[in-house]
């Protein structure tokens, strides 16, 4: 009998360990839940296009498919809008910038001289990364170790310095402001690290982003986007100068790494559609209240010019940054078919047309 009950006891404790296991690996397996559709019709209706490109735009819808999402291609020289496809979502009051936020903090800490991009930062134990990988791979434990550092206050100051928390179009209709909040967010949310990492409490536009990447692409001005909305518009187009960042020095520091997230990081996937040119950017993935948001930002570097393209995406599982990269790797090979990235005549220096990259002539 003794020996039977001890059997049973044991057959139990057992059974419930097994339970208890059962339990930690069901936790350990749990899946997010989405609410929204990763795919959309009609995302088009509503848009203004008179003063669009119409190369770039087709090149756009063509890449965007049927996804949930907006593309926006601007010319970094001039702030000119080429493109806006979905322009209700464009123009919205944006989103979390995931991990795009990287681009903003890591101009900061280098202002500050805290770090160059061949730092090792160390991130716990015997690992170290410098800024190239860490911008490539989007690795969020070196970014939330630079902003701990930076302190929310500098980091805040130079955010809006990059445009963030303010309007970046020059009177567009419906534009809308993202959101930068004016203290940090609770330590129980991550605090400035999460924010620097995840882009935690932050809301940008495609927008802002554009209008972000355009100054890393010309080499520091920060124009306020226009977007023409009839033939005039672009005949008697003037660029429009928000302000000058002092970050020429720096763009070389965070070159390597968004040309590294393209050949062999987070955005490789652009590359299965298009390797022509050389094209640099930085991708975005993660979610809030059962929407996944997926980030690309991008510009080719052309011997002709450059083009900046944002790809945001809103959805479910489907939508991630890799995918927006992949979007935007479509377009650019549309754009490559259709001799976007070849010289264009220059018109006469008395016209008072402003020719614009890629406009038709």
């Amino acid at each position: 009998m003794h020996h039977l009950a001890h059997s049973r006891a044991t057959t139990t404790a057992t059974a419930t360990t097994a339970t208890a296991s059962t339990t930690v690996h069901r936790r350990h397996h749990y899946y997010e839940r989405f609410s929204t559709s990763s795919f959309a019709q009609d995302i088009t209706e509503g848009d203004v296009t008179t003063g669009e490109d119409p190369v770039v735009r087709e090149a756009a819808i063509d890449a965007l498919g049927g996804m949930n999402g907006t593309v926006v291609a601007i010319e970094p020289t001039s702030g000119r809008i080429l493109a806006m496809v979905n322009q209700k979502l464009a123009l919205s009051s944006g989103a979390q910038p995931c991990s795009t936020i990287k681009l903003s903090v890591a101009l900061a800490a280098l202002n500050e001289g805290i770090i160059t991009k061949e730092t090792e930062v160390r991130l716990g134990g015997r690992y170290h990364m410098n800024l190239t990988m860490a911008l490539a791979h989007s690795n969020n434990a070196y970014f939330e170790a630079l902003g701990r550092q930076l302190g929310f206050e500098k980091v805040s100051y130079y955010a809006h310095q990059y445009g963030l928390g303010e309007l970046a179009g020059y009177s567009i209709p419906g534009e809308q402001l993202g959101i930068y909040p004016n203290e940090e967010i609770p330590s129980k949310l991550g605090g400035v690290g999460k924010m620097c990492s995840f882009g935690e409490g932050v809301s940008v536009t495609p927008l802002q982003l554009g209008a972000l990447v355009s100054a890393i692409a010309n080499g520091g001005t920060l124009y306020y986007l226009q977007h023409p909305t009839a033939p005039e518009d672009i005949a008697n187009f003037q660029p429009v100068v928000k302000r000058h960042l002092d970050i020429a020095p720096l763009i070389p520091e965070i070159s390597d790494g968004m040309e590294g997230a393209v050949q062999f990081g987070t955005a490789r996937r652009l590359r299965t559609n298009f390797s022509e040119e050389e094209v640099l950017g930085k991708t975005g993935t993660c979610s809030h209240a059962g929407t996944r948001f997926g980030w690309f930002a991008s510009y080719a570097k052309t011997d002709i010019g450059h083009i900046v393209v944002v790809v945001f995406l809103e959805g479910g599982r489907p939508t991630f940054g890799p995918k927006a990269a992949e979007i935007a790797g479509v377009m650019y090979r549309n754009l490559y078919d259709h001799n976007f990235f070849v010289p264009k005549p220059t018109l006469p220096s008395d016209s008072a047309t402003v020719r614009q990259l890629g406009a038709p002539q």
